[in-house]
């Protein structure tokens, strides 16, 4: 009996690479994380997988993506006078890089 062999990631078509990354996440954590481990992380649309997000950070930074981790966050409850409400929910992605390769975010 023969396993079954998974189809190929499909890419959206729908999304450009510039169209997928909303904006790069520069905090304390990650400025960190990018000197040491030489991984980045982006906001991205909630729409992209994980093959998109390679794709366009690839495309637009000219570097080679060895790894992609994917978070779905929710949205922080709210409140203003007697009414809740949320933030939106978004996508975060923590792209790691080839050892070779850089992203100069400044």
């Amino acid at each position: 009996m023969s396993v079954p062999v998974p189809p190929p990631p499909q890419l959206n078509p729908n999304l450009a690479p510039h169209q997928v990354i909303v904006r790069p996440l520069v905090t304390e954590k990650g400025m960190h994380r990018a000197n040491r481990n030489n991984a980045y992380a982006f906001e991205v649309v909630r729409a992209a997988t994980k093959a998109d997000i390679r794709r366009a950070v690839e495309e637009l930074f000219q570097v080679r993506v060895s790894k992609v981790a994917v978070q779905n966050r929710l949205g922080k409850v709210r409140r203003s006078r007697m009414r809740r409400g949320s933030t939106k929910p978004w996508k975060k992605a923590v792209v790691t890089l080839n050892s070779e390769d850089k992203i100069t975010l400044f």
